[in-house]
């Protein structure tokens, strides 16, 4: 009985269901699938690095490397992921019991998804810190005379501070923009910048407070599993778009909009020739879809079987890049309403990722008629746009170690909301570090290799090839068709075969050769210690997946193709019995067979 009264938390343990009674939930509604995949995907970097990086690299003509790479990159790992959660009815981490030799992705993709929930938190403390301050007029950081101010600090916009970095070398302020009262309010006020990473300094409490209060809210939300998921990304994934359509109204009426937008989409036909635009493309998507993170294929494991995850593929990628496209108007009409305003090029006042957000965005508020209330309206809608893409990572994270968990031990009875509260303080003593003087350091370490380019072209490689090569292209599309219905395009198939893997291993190769060390704002340089701490965190994840195939090889006994041959085979869960051919049956492997490497994956 204790079994089935858990039969929620539990969600079917591991490929070869050793639970009986359990039953994996299931969405209410489809609809609340695809509301968590649009606010798991849609997030922080469509607002404030797509639009950047499209003006960034020759306007409109971006959007002919991007789609392109859309269509042979994004689409077919993020249908791969979702399909392949809906097929395994499993987690990140057991739906890879479709070749358990390579269950080492999925222990990756844990990793890399801890970080990301980790760090990415940071950026809604932040956000949250500002909105507090956003209901008071005038607005705090649109005038001097604080107590964090600099000397350099001005009101008069026009002025620009060319030896910003000889006037203020302890300090590599988080704004290199022109106005020097920004580059030393702001940051000087939320981050309170060290000398560098080896200079912790003082913990800020009030934002120690944003902290506890944002992973309260993060926790609440997704707690009890999809059931409660599925009914908060309503609202966090809708009211975005509300706030969005009425900055945009709003930013259009500004003087000087029409030549943001203007600069936004003008094409620079040159820039084609560039490998460099060509990279921003593909890194930019393998960001932007959160494809390698096994959130996805979490998502995807509590659909019914039958769902359509082929059209919801295509229709969620449209959603996805639409949005980024569209707040490029948003951000542009402000960006020329600001560079008016001050007289100067627009080129002055672009700005990407934070920099964006937190410095040139509040800055051109200051200007406008109403600014706390645009202030407030801007930073809650980021909060929010952030806050679902948190808890659905964190949801992912959850579900993956849920169904590693060997079901019939102690660990395999603990409650879904305990294991939740666990990862939730994990993460929340790690972010003790970031809300330190020298917080930002360990930020941009964390943002620059934990879940970075590299790490996610890694993922993304070899999810494609040990689906296409080793489980077979072919049988996989089999079956998808079983599930959907009809056969896709063939397309798919030779983009997991071909296409994608090669996208994949350019892009890689193009930024290991390229590779820069980290620096901070291009002044302060990351000691040799910083650099080796963050490549331990890019490798963490990225041997994961070779580090496991040894293992099991290791482990596995007879000759080695008899251990290829064993340890390809796929682990069939209950519910492919009712769907497979009986010749299939005979695959089912022993619950016995399986408690050495469930207790070995259990402690990595």
């Amino acid at each position: 009985s204790t079994l089935i009264s858990l039969s929620d938390d539990t969600a079917a343990g591991n490929g070869s269901v050793t639970v009986p009674a359990a039953e994996r939930e299931t969405w209410t509604r489809q609809m609340d699938f695809i509301m968590s995949c649009v606010g798991f995907a849609v997030g922080l970097g469509n607002v404030w690095r797509f639009p950047y990086l499209c003006y960034k690299n020759g306007g409109g003509v971006f959007l002919i490397p991007y789609l392109l790479i859309v269509f042979i990159g994004g689409i077919p790992v993020f249908f791969l992921e979702i399909a392949l959660g809906q097929f395994m009815k499993q987690g990140g981490v057991s739906a890879w019991n479709i070749a358990p030799l390579f269950k080492g992705l999925g222990l990756a993709s844990m990793v890399i998804v801890f970080f990301c929930n980790t760090y990415y938190i940071m950026i809604l403390v932040w956000g949250l810190y500002f909105l507090f301050h956003s209901f008071t007029n005038p607005l705090p950081w649109a005038t001097c005379g604080h107590p964090w101010n600099t000397p350099n600090c001005t009101q008069d916009f026009r002025r620009t501070c060319h030896n910003r970095s000889t006037a203020q070398p302890a300090l590599p302020s988080s704004a290199a923009t022109n106005s020097s009262l920004f580059s030393s309010a702001s940051p000087r006020k939320v981050l309170r910048l060290s000398g560098g990473l080896h200079e912790p300094g003082d913990i800020s409490y009030e934002m120690v407070l944003c902290l506890i209060a944002t992973w309260i809210i993060v926790y609440f939300c997704m707690w009890k599993g999809v059931k409660s998921t599925g009914k908060v990304v309503y609202f966090t994934a809708l009211f975005p778009y509300l706030v969005l359509v009425v900055l945009l109204a709003h930013g259009v009426t500004l003087p000087g909009a029409l030549d943001g937008i203007v600069y936004y989409l003008k094409p620079d036909w040159s820039k084609l020739g560039e490998a460099q635009v060509w990279i921003d493309a593909g890194t930019q998507i393998f960001f932007s879809y959160a494809i390698g993170l096994g959130a996805l294929t979490a998502l995807g494991s509590y659909n019914r079987f039958h769902n359509n995850c082929y059209q919801d593929a295509f229709v969620l990628a449209l959603i996805n890049s639409g949005t980024s496209f569209f707040a490029g108007f948003v951000v542009f009409s402000v960006l020329g309403f600001m560079a008016t305003e001050q007289g100067v090029d627009i080129s002055k006042v672009a700005e990407s990722g934070p920099g964006l957000a937190f410095i040139a965005y509040p800055k051109a508020v200051t200007l406008m008629p109403l600014a706390p209330l645009w202030a407030a309206l801007f930073f809650f809608m980021l909060l929010i746009l952030g806050l679902d893409s948190q808890f659905v990572g964190v949801e992912g994270l959850i579900t993956g170690i849920m169904d590693m968990l060997p079901p019939k031990s102690a660990l395999g009875s603990l409650r879904r909301e305990v294991v939740a509260a666990i990862c939730c303080i994990i993460c929340f003593l790690i972010d003790m570090s970031m809300v330190t003087e020298g917080g930002m350091y360990v930020f941009q370490l964390f943002d620059y290799y934990s879940a970075s380019g590299i790490t996610l072209l890694w993922q993304a490689f070899w999810e494609c090839v040990v689906v296409a090569w080793v489980y077979g292209a072919d049988r996989f599309m089999d079956d998808v068709a079983r599930m959907i219905g009809y056969q896709p395009l063939p397309y798919m198939k030779w983009c997991w075969s071909y296409i994608t893997p090669f996208v994949c291993v350019g892009v890689f190769l193009f930024h290991v050769v390229n590779y820069k060390p980290l620096t901070y704002n291009t002044v302060y340089t990351y000691p040799i210690w910083g650099e080796a701490l963050g490549w331990a965190l890019a490798l963490s994840s990225m041997l994961c997946i070779p580090v496991t195939v040894l293992y099991k090889l290791l482990r596995c006994k007879g000759s080695l193709r008899e251990r290829w041959q064993h340890l390809t085979t796929p682990v069939w869960g209950r519910h492919h019995l009712e769907y497979l051919a009986p010749e299939s049956e005979a695959k089912l492997l022993p619950p016995a067979g399986t408690k050495g490497t469930l207790l070995f994956e259990s402690v990595i």
